[in-house]
Order: C-alpha cells, then sequence, then structure tokens
C-alpha cells in the first residue's frame, strides 16, 4: 500500500500476533486465578492479589529487567527451557509472549474477578442447594453471565499488549521478523527522523487502540444493561 513503509505490514502482524498469542494465555490462565482470588480464604490471598497487580505501577522496564534475568540461560528457568527446546528464552517471540502474559496480567484477571463479582449470590446459592456442585454453578451460571464482563479483559489484555515498548524492548530487543513489533518500530523511526513512517505505524496503532476501546465500552454497557435485568 502506498505511503506505507514495506517492513510495516510484517512489524504490524508480529504485533497481532503477540497480542493474540498472550491474550488467549490470558484466558486460560486468568479465568480460574480470577475464580480462586475471589473465593479463597488463604491468609497469603492478599499477597497474591498485590502480586498479581504490581504490573499496573511498576516501570515496564523494571518487569522486563527481572525477566530477562530470570529466563537468562544461566539460571533453572532459562536452562531449563533451553533443555527442552533448544533455544533461549530471551529476544524470541516464546519470550515476548511470557513477558506480555505477565505484563497484561491484571487487565485481564481484574475485569474477569468484577464479572464474576457481579453475579448475584442468590442465583448461585439457589443453584448450590438445588443440587449442582460449585463447578457446575461455575461454568453453567457464573460464566455464561460474565461473558461481557471476561471479553472485556480479554480485549484489555489484547489492547495493552499492542502498546507495549519496555517489557518488549528489553525481553526482545529488536529482531526483524522475530521480536521488532510495531512499537519497537516507531520508536526506531522516530529516533531516525523518519517521521513519516512514525507516522504511517502511529496511524495504524492509533486505529487498532480506538477500535478496541470502543469495542470494551460497548461490552461495558452490555454487560450494565444484563446487570440492571436482574
Amino acid at each position: 500500500m502506498s505511503g506505507f513503509p514495506p517492513e510495516l505490514w510484517g512489524a504490524i502482524g508480529l504485533t497481532l500476533k503477540l497480542a493474540f498469542a498472550s491474550s488467549l494465555v490470558l484466558l486460560v490462565l486468568g479465568v480460574p486465578l480470577a475464580n480462586w482470588l475471589n473465593n479463597s480464604r488463604m491468609r497469603g490471598v492478599i499477597f497474591i492479589e498485590t502480586l498479581v497487580s504490581l504490573p499496573i505501577v511498576l516501570p515496564p522496564t523494571v518487569i522486563g529487567f527481572y525477566l530477562l534475568v530470570l529466563m537468562a540461560p544461566q539460571q533453572p528457568v532459562g536452562a531449563a527451557w533451553v533443555s527442552v527446546f533448544g533455544q533461549p528464552l530471551p529476544f524470541s517471540f516464546a519470550g515476548l509472549v511470557i513477558g506480555s502474559v505477565i505484563y497484561s496480567l491484571p487487565f485481564a484477571v481484574q475485569p474477569f474477578q468484577a464479572a464474576f463479582r457481579s453475579v448475584r449470590r442468590e442465583m448461585t446459592d439457589t443453584a448450590l442447594a438445588l443440587g449442582l456442585t460449585k463447578r457446575q454453578i461455575f461454568w453453567s451460571i457464573v460464566m455464561p453471565l460474565s461473558k461481557h464482563g471476561i471479553l472485556t479483559g480479554v480485549s484489555l489484555s489484547f489492547a495493552h499488549t499492542m502498546g507495549e515498548f519496555g517489557v518488549v524492548l528489553m525481553l526482545g530487543g529488536n529482531i526483524p521478523g522475530q521480536t521488532r513489533v510495531a512499537s519497537i518500530a516507531l520508536y526506531d523511526e522516530a529516533q531516525k527522523l523518519n517521521y513519516a513512517n512514525a507516522h504511517a505505524y502511529a496511524l495504524i496503532l492509533l486505529a487498532i487502540s480506538f477500535g478496541i476501546l470502543v469495542g470494551i465500552a460497548f461490552l461495558q454497557r452490555r454487560q450494565n444493561a444484563i446487570l440492571l435485568s436482574n
């Protein structure tokens, strides 16, 4: 497409791939984690919930630095990965996915928790009295009623991953086709004073982010309407 740098679509495609992969992992891990955090009576649950929320306030470079150290081949986690997959985690797409999941974890888990809490207690108590197990209640009642909140969490984590910079830069560097996502490419073009190319990256990221936020606002309105109707 004229007006766009030829490497733009590769960086955008890699960014979308990273966002999709991270959001899928967050959906699989975040739903049971959010449900456990809501219902656990363990003493240390507040500490765990604080750890989950930490990426909201912690600088991305700090997260990226410690993950880089943890994933190093000389460390147990990094060494185990190399022994299984034959390549190190840092400066790889898999490393970016792990970093993105940790960095975006609260943006998925907290909306999940809010959605689960919004289900009326009377409904779950009635189902429990009728003989349903807690697992059956969760999957047949809580999950369907929380679907808009879950979609909101997935959308937020997707959008958050799209705009990552610090964690991606620390863990992945700037390898074309492997770790050079759109935010890194935008920074590169601005550093080179190639403002036309930088505008192209920024415009596409802006359009995608705006579209996601419109979708989230729609989902939140639907969720509120369902809660009022109940």
